[in-house]
This record gives structure tokens, C-alpha cells and sequence, in this order.
């Protein structure tokens, strides 16, 4: 016979039970204030005058794009890049993601490629990978600063891994910044820093602080017949191992910056235009203005300002400002009388070819910006925009000329064995060896400042 239950004992068991419940609610609650909460990252804090790229919560502002020539990619129709970026995207979906604030890759797929592209610039940005993996950052959608396992039991000590990271790896080889200057990776399991400064094609790179490439040019993968683009995306590589990064950081660098850190070393060299007046100069002197450090060449006037010192090998930096079609010229080795581009080596020419600059009939490549007139010619895309400074750096030595335009080497002559001239015109001058220096105007407000050589 069941033993029935009295109204007492009924109110005690149900009051443990009710208590029972409230202990485990209470319980249940202080847990949850132990267990942190799964929310989204907070914002990365970019230092002044930086701006995050990476937001920390996804992966906007980014796409997916694996090793792929841009030359390629430029030539696609709107539909086939569109299809492109759409298969891209799901290989990219299947291999990256977000978590706690950094980006992680399983070593696999598509390279994670900025929607933007970019000129000069200073990235900064922490990484860290595992053994045996292999990866980098491409500039301007062109490897690499390079990224590996640095130790013997990576097994790529004979392609230069016990070098470290940080190298330009995709350089020709013994080329300047191909190797980095010295190891600074730090062991696996622990944050690496970069600091990477890209000016022109002239590229210096920091690991965890130290200087590994210093101010050397990348050269283009992609046609090493041509120098590096002037814009491009920047894109983290994926090869071989699980791989985070964070605190993906940029900045733009103006062009007056991007001046002062090209001449970064101008010893030796001397002003020929002291920026007040034309003392050492003769010529067309009635045809140059100078005011607040800047020489103009006055409208509609010609003629040859030259210096009144005669040069035979040197180095010659200056920056230029063009108006809208602005023509002028630089006389190398120039006698004194005559026209430049024929009587002295050569006219380098200082010319604005925007795409509305000059009327048809269109100008030979060898009348472009930085060309030795009618024998040479330079590379195009490397000016700045009509309104802004732009630098460059000349150098002459024997027959040679080399030009360097805002970091990227536009022209790299040898000018003694060139018998194929413009318009049959002959070039009696090009194998002077000594002569001045000037400017060679052609009517138009073309502006110079910070005029130095340095002889050789």
C-alpha cells in the first residue's frame, strides 16, 4: 500500500525542488559573467596619420586574386573580369576568414587583394605563421616581400630562406634588396612586424624593427624589360601554411615627401641655382624668373640657360612643376651656342604628355618626358598630375644616361652605338664629353627648384 503523502510533506518537497532551481539560476548567471562574450572586434587603432585597411570585423575593401599578370587582368572585357572576381570570391570564402580581430588563411586558395590600388605608400602590419609555410605581400599586385620559414627544417635554405624574410625575393639575382640585410624573423607562434616604404619603385622594408631592404628597386615580375607599375593593389600571399595577420595600417605619401625621402643622401652634392637669382648662370637670362626658391621660365620666351661651369660625368637632382602641355628641356654637355638636342649630347626633354597635352600628329616616343631627344626613348606614366612637384635624379657618365623619375627609372641609355635618329637628323654632339648645363626653353611657364649636381 503506497504511504500517502500529507499536505505538509508536499509544501517541503516542493520548496526543495523550487530551491534546487533558483541555486542552478544563480549558479548559471555567475558563469555567464565568466565566460567572455563572442562580439565583434573592436576597430584597429591606426597610429597618426595612418588608416586601418583591415577593419577587424571583415573583409571589406578586399577581394580575392591569386598570382595574375595585371597586363592580363587590364585586358579582360567588364564581363570576363566580372566573372573572374566572382570565382575568385567563392575560392576566397572557402580558405579565409575572420577571427578575434585577425585575418587567418589555412594556406590555401586566392591571395587576399585590396579593392583599391595605390602609388606611394607606407604600410604597416603584424604576421604570423607556422613551419614550412611560404608566403609574402605583393606590391602594386607585383611579388614580393618575401615570407618563410626561415629555420633548416623549412628545407628552402638553398633558394635563400636562412637569409630571412623580408627580401624582395622576386629580384634578378645579387640585385640590390633580393636578399634582406639582415635575419630578424622572430620564432614561430610569435607576432612579426613590417614596416614597408614604397616610393616610386624604390622600396625599403623593416622586420620587427630592423632595415632588411634599403631604398632598392622592385623590379617588375611581369616584363623585366619595363619598370614597376605606378598603381596597383597590395595583396597578402597564401602558400603552404596557416597564416594571421592584423593591424593592417597605410598611408599615402605626398609628393613633397616622397622628394625629400628619394634625396635622402645628397652629400656631395651642390646647388647650381641658389634660389634668389641667376648668379652663375648665363644665356637666356632675360628669359627665367626667380621667386620664393622656384625658377620659371617666362611665357613665351626661349633660348638656352646654362650654367657657367662646364661638367663632364655627374649627377644632377632637381624637381620640376609643368603647366598643361608644358614643354622644355634639359642641355647635357651643351656647348654654349647652337640647339641643344643636337649641338650638345643630347636634350633630355621635360614635357607634359597627359592625354589632351599635345595635338595630333601624335609625338615619337622618343620626344616623351626624360627621352635624349630623337635618339631615346623614355618610359611613360611616371609624372604626377599637372599642378604638382615632381622629382628627378640624371645621371651621365661617358656615353650612358640613366633617369629616374619619382623613384622609378625611366630611361637607361647607352647613346654612343644609336644611329636611327628622329627625322634622319643627325646628332654631331651626342659624343661630347664635357660641356654646360642648362635649360632649354620652348615658350612655355615650366618651373624648377632645389637644382644640385654632384660631379663623378
Amino acid at each position: 500500500m503506497r504511504h500517502a503523502v500529507s499536505p505538509v510533506e508536499l509544501s517541503s518537497s516542493t520548496l526543495s525542488r523550487c530551491l534546487f532551481s533558483l541555486v542552478a539560476l544563480a549558479s548559471a548567471a555567475i558563469l555567464l559573467t565568466l565566460v567572455p562574450r563572442l562580439t565583434a572586434a573592436e576597430e584597429p587603432t591606426p597610429p597618426p596619420g595612418f588608416r586601418a585597411i583591415f577593419n577587424g570585423n571583415d573583409l571589406s575593401g578586399w577581394h580575392g586574386m591569386g598570382h595574375f599578370d595585371p597586363r592580363k587582368l587590364d585586358a579582360m572585357s567588364a564581363e570576363d573580369r566580372a566573372a573572374k572576381r566572382a570565382k575568385d570570391l567563392a575560392d576566397l570564402r572557402a580558405h579565409w576568414r575572420v577571427e578575434g580581430g585577425e585575418i587567418v588563411n589555412d594556406g590555401k586558395g586566392v591571395y587576399l587583394t585590396t579593392d583599391a590600388e595605390y602609388g606611394d605608400f607606407e604600410l604597416l602590419l603584424d604576421y604570423k605563421t607556422v613551419a614550412k609555410a611560404d608566403s609574402g605581400v605583393y606590391l602594386r599586385a607585383t611579388p614580393q616581400v618575401q615570407i618563410w620559414d626561415f629555420t633548416e627544417a623549412g628545407g628552402k635554405w638553398s633558394r635563400g630562406a636562412d637569409k630571412g624574410s623580408g627580401g624582395l625575393w622576386n629580384n634578378t639575382s645579387g640585385a640590390p634588396g633580393k636578399d634582406p640585410l639582415v635575419l630578424a624573423d622572430k620564432p614561430f607562434g610569435e607576432w612579426n612586424h613590417f614596416r614597408i616604404l614604397l616610393i616610386g619603385a624604390r622600396t625599403s622594408v623593416w622586420l620587427n624593427e630592423h632595415l632588411v631592404v634599403d631604398h632598392a628597386a622592385l623590379e617588375n615580375f611581369w616584363d623585366r624589360g619595363r619598370s614597376l607599375r605606378p598603381r596597383g593593389p597590395i595583396q597578402l600571399q597564401t602558400h603552404g601554411g596557416e597564416i594571421r595577420w592584423r593591424n593592417v595600417f597605410l598611408r599615402e605619401i605626398p609628393a613633397a615627401e616622397a622628394a625629400r625621402r628619394l634625396a635622402r643622401n645628397d652629400e656631395g652634392f651642390t646647388p647650381i641655382f641658389n634660389g634668389k637669382d641667376l648668379s652663375g648662370w648665363q644665356g637666356a637670362l632675360d628669359s627665367g624668373a626667380v621667386r620664393d626658391g622656384i625658377l620659371s621660365w617666362r611665357k613665351g620666351r626661349g633660348g638656352v640657360l646654362f650654367t657657367t661651369e662646364e661638367f663632364a660625368d655627374f649627377t644632377l637632382r632637381f624637381e620640376f612643376r609643368l603647366p598643361h602641355g608644358g614643354n622644355n628641356g634639359l642641355a647635357i654637355r651643351y656647348p654654349g651656342k647652337g640647339d641643344p638636342a643636337y649641338a650638345g649630347m643630347c636634350e633630355l626633354q621635360v614635357l607634359e604628355h597627359g592625354p589632351k597635352a599635345h595635338k595630333p600628329p601624335a609625338l615619337d616616343l622618343r620626344q616623351s618626358h626624360g627621352s635624349a631627344y630623337g635618339m631615346a626613348a623614355a618610359q611613360r606614366g611616371f609624372q604626377r598630375p599637372v599642378g604638382e612637384w615632381n622629382y628627378q635624379e640624371v645621371t651621365v657618365r661617358g656615353s650612358t644616361i640613366r633617369v629616374e623619375l619619382n623613384g622609378t627609372e625611366i630611361l637607361n641609355t647607352d647613346l654612343s652605338p644609336i644611329h636611327d635618329y628622329l627625322d634622319d637628323h643627325p646628332h654631331p654632339g651626342k659624343s661630347r664629353t664635357a660641356g654646360f648645363f642648362g635649360f632649354a626653353g620652348h615658350g612655355d611657364p615650366v618651373e624648377f627648384r632645389n637644382v644640385r649636381i654632384r660631379r663623378l
